[in-house]
């Protein structure tokens, strides 16, 4: 009987302690504008507002040393912003904002791509987000690292996003042992 609560008493201790990415999430994102140059080359002009939300889902606060957002059209990296720290109490979120801006894109590759989506009223990107950082649990630190990639067709004519699809990849780091 001891050794069954105290085997479930240990149980419960570790599904507790057990550290567990954080969870990443596109709330918002807004395209600015859209601006394609034809002259003297071809290229686009694009600014993004994003807002993500980061879930921390363990009992000990997380602080996470960068969250990196890379915008992707047609496989094709088109740019990224870089958020510097912030702090995520146990069992709390946080919201993070990054307006990327990017100018003179060369999409020479893609413009007739491109010009097919303007005129279709939805341009599809792959946002790829991802956090690493620190859980804290008294004065131990664990690495931490979560990476969530999008799917986003986002409405030319409304400014919004017309459908959203996210899948998080699956990431190894050190656990408490």
């Amino acid at each position: 009987m001891i050794t069954t609560v105290l085997l479930l008493l240990l149980s419960a201790l570790v599904y507790v302690f057990w550290s567990s990415d954080p969870m990443v999430e596109v709330v918002r994102l807004h395209l600015n504008n859209i601006r394609i140059h034809t002259l003297p080359i071809i290229n686009v002009d694009l600014s993004l507002y994003v807002t993500l939300k980061v879930r921390n889902l363990d009992v000990y606060s997380m602080d996470f040393t960068s969250l990196d957002v890379v915008v992707k059209y047609r496989g094709k990296r088109l740019g990224h912003v870089r958020s510097d720290h912030g702090h995520i109490r146990a069992l709390g979120s946080s919201y993070v904002d990054a307006e990327i801006d990017l100018r003179g894109i060369n999409v020479l590759s893609d413009v007739v791509s491109l010009l097919e989506d303007l005129g279709r009223g939805t341009v599809p990107f792959d946002i790829v987000t991802e956090v690493s950082g620190k859980l804290g649990l008294l004065f131990f630190e664990f690495p931490l690292k979560a990476k969530l990639s999008c799917e986003v067709l986002v409405n030319t004519h409304s400014q919004t996003i017309a459908r959203q699809t996210c899948y998080p990849e699956v990431s190894r780091h050190c656990c408490l042992r």
